[in-house]
């Protein structure tokens, strides 16, 4: 097949363009030109999916896996354009659903939306923190969007959090680095609290060959297919480390009252008894959504062990100098155990 992929050198994208070399596939990639290097001996059309889409005027592709929008505008420009492919996969996200407290919200779960006086407004701002705000709403807009423009022609697959080798975003990262490092680690809390997450080498795989038997139609795509705790987790990475770490879990209402921010300072953690907007329901489905429907289409995982290993392979390339996206500081880590044991 002819494959364009929108994006296609950072993350998810690039392990697509690998499995899809790999199956023998031609690959084309549309981008900005940031990581040129990566693919060298791929054609590499240079432009903007904010309105510079000239060079993609008049070619034809098999396929488009686009990983990379999430902006209504870009769909529908990109759908226009690209009107004559034959299928066409979108790389949507979990957080599009309106109902995070209910676990095993599947497919046909309500979708957030905007007016369309909002959506002018967030993508009319400079402001990304905004963007970053309503990346659930625009994402289910831009889901909309393309099926409008390419009705019948659409696959849109849901992530949760993607993870493995440059996952730039450390939420995962933090936890497999943070164990190897050994002593006492703070865990947020309950043990057998439920997690998900995708190894992006399975999301890759799985996305290739959906688009090859033509699939279309919505899928969640996260793992594994059993109730993981994070317990779990954490004693995977403490197994593939070899470290000698040892957990004290902290109850939720401690971190909360100390002011620890959940998914970003405390990765992987999102309250379970306490709401994360006054007025809402705790989200105890944010990490617990339905993935039957993917499973049954072939969606496979990779071992917790593997995904650990090739995350600790991967960060011995990086700098130590290189700023961390996500993770408590050593020194708050240390400052909070001793608090919770004073106080307990």
């Amino acid at each position: 097949m002819d494959i364009l992929v929108l994006g296609g050198t950072r993350f998810l994208g690039r392990f697509i363009v690998e499995y899809a070399l790999e199956k023998g596939h031609s690959v084309t990639l549309f981008n900005r030109g940031n990581n040129t290097d990566i693919f060298p001996d791929l054609e590499q059309l240079i432009g903007d999916r904010n309105g510079e889409l000239e060079v993609l005027q008049g070619r034809a592709w098999d396929a488009v896996i686009d990983t990379s929008g999430f902006i209504p505008k870009q769909l529908e420009t990109s759908g226009r354009v690209l009107k004559d492919v034959n299928h066409y996969t979108f790389i949507s996200t979990c957080s599009v659903y309106q109902n995070n407290a209910d676990p095993g919200i599947d497919e046909g779960g309500d979708v957030l939306t905007l007016s369309e006086e909002k959506l002018a407004e967030i993508t009319n701002s400079e402001d990304k923190a905004q963007l970053g705000q309503f990346y659930g709403h625009l994402k289910a807009m831009s889901e909309k969007t393309i099926e409008k423009e390419l009705p019948g022609k659409v696959l849109t697959i849901r992530p949760g959090l993607i993870v493995g080798p440059f996952d730039y975003t450390d939420r995962f990262a933090y936890w497999v680095n943070r164990v190897a490092k050994g002593g006492e680690v703070l865990a947020p809390g309950r043990p057998e609290r439920p997690i998900q997450f995708i190894d992006v080498r399975d999301l890759a795989k799985w996305t290739v060959e959906l688009v090859e038997r033509k699939v279309t139609g919505t899928f969640n795509a996260l793992g594994p297919d059993y109730e993981l705790p994070m317990k779990e987790y954490l004693e995977a990475s403490k197994k593939v480390s070899n470290s000698d770490a040892t957990f004290t879990w902290v109850p939720e209402k401690f971190l909360l009252d100390n002011e620890v921010g959940p998914w970003g300072e405390m990765p992987l953690w999102v309250p379970e008894d306490f709401p994360l907007v006054e007025g809402e329901r705790p989200w105890r489905g944010f990490m617990a959504f339905s993935n039957k429907k993917a499973v049954v289409e072939g969606l496979t995982f990779t071992p917790i062990t593997e995904t650990v290993q090739a995350v600790l392979e991967w960060e011995k390339t990086r700098e130590p100098s290189e700023q961390k996206l996500a993770g408590m500081k050593p020194e708050r880590e240390v400052e909070l155990l001793k608090l919770f044991k004073e106080t307990k």
